[in-house]
This record gives structure tokens, sequence and C-alpha cells, in this order.
């Protein structure tokens, strides 16, 4: 997941997604086979958006496990303000618009991803965890860096 703001305006791109998880959130996506993480965040942003991203600094990761199943699953949190192209308005992944922090803040995210935004602007976060449970409410543990 990568936050990309425009050092201008102090905007940030959001997704408005309209696939699995619904509501705001930065772009991202998965990991291909011999890909790293970083490479993904630049091919997932440009084929998202048709951005090209650069100088991506890490904000840490948010790491689930299932308590039943062992299963976990890791987002690793970009951000930047080094960035080129035009922006696609929409894709099958959302809608894509500039928008305040204070909006942002302010409307209907993703689940969960509000409780993200303090990776990205407090360095004294490194990651979030949270072992989950089906139908059990989660709880994100943020660990120092």
């Amino acid at each position: 997941m990568v936050m990309i703001q425009d050092p201008a305006t102090g905007e940030v791109l959001v997704q408005d997604r309209l696939l699995s998880w619904k509501g705001l959130s930065f772009p991202g996506g998965h990991v291909d086979d011999g890909e790293s993480v970083y490479g993904c965040a630049v091919r997932e942003i440009r084929e998202e958006t048709g951005l090209t991203v650069s100088d991506l600094k890490p904000c840490g990761m948010v790491h689930w496990c299932n308590k039943d199943t062992g299963d976990r699953y890791f987002v690793f949190l970009y951000k930047t303000q080094t960035y080129s192209g035009e922006l696609i308005p929409e894709m099958e992944e959302g809608r894509h618009r500039w928008m305040s922090l204070e909006e942002l803040r302010r409307g209907k995210c993703s689940p969960n991803f509000a409780q993200y935004l303090v990776m990205f602007f407090d360095e004294t976060y490194s990651e979030a965890f949270c072992a989950w449970r089906e139908n059990e409410p989660w709880e994100l543990l943020f660990k120092g860096a």
C-alpha cells in the first residue's frame, strides 16, 4: 500500500475501492512470484493509477495472524511525494482522487484503514499486529520502531 502525497498541496491520492474491502484506502496490491515488495508497490501503483512512483519510504507493516488456521497476511506500507504520469481516474478496483488528510479522516474508509494512517505519519510505530478469529472483533496492536 502506497500513500502518494502531492508536495504542493499536501493532498493524498485515495482509491475509493469497489471490490473486496470497500471504502477509501491507498492503492496497492499483491506481490507476484519472483518480485520484491518494493517492486510490487511500484508496479501496482503504475497498473492501478497510471502513475510512476519512486523514492518510496517504508512506513512499517500490518501483520495479521489467524488464531485457528495460523494463516498470516502482511501489508507493507510506503509513502512518497515523487511521482509522474497521468492519473487514471477509475479502474476495476475503484475510483481515484486527491483528498486532503482531513477529508480522508472524515470519509468512509475501508475496514481498519483509518487505524493504519498513524503509521504513515508517526515514526513511533513500525508494525501493527492482530491475531484474529472469525466473528471476533479485531484489535490492532502497534509496536515501536
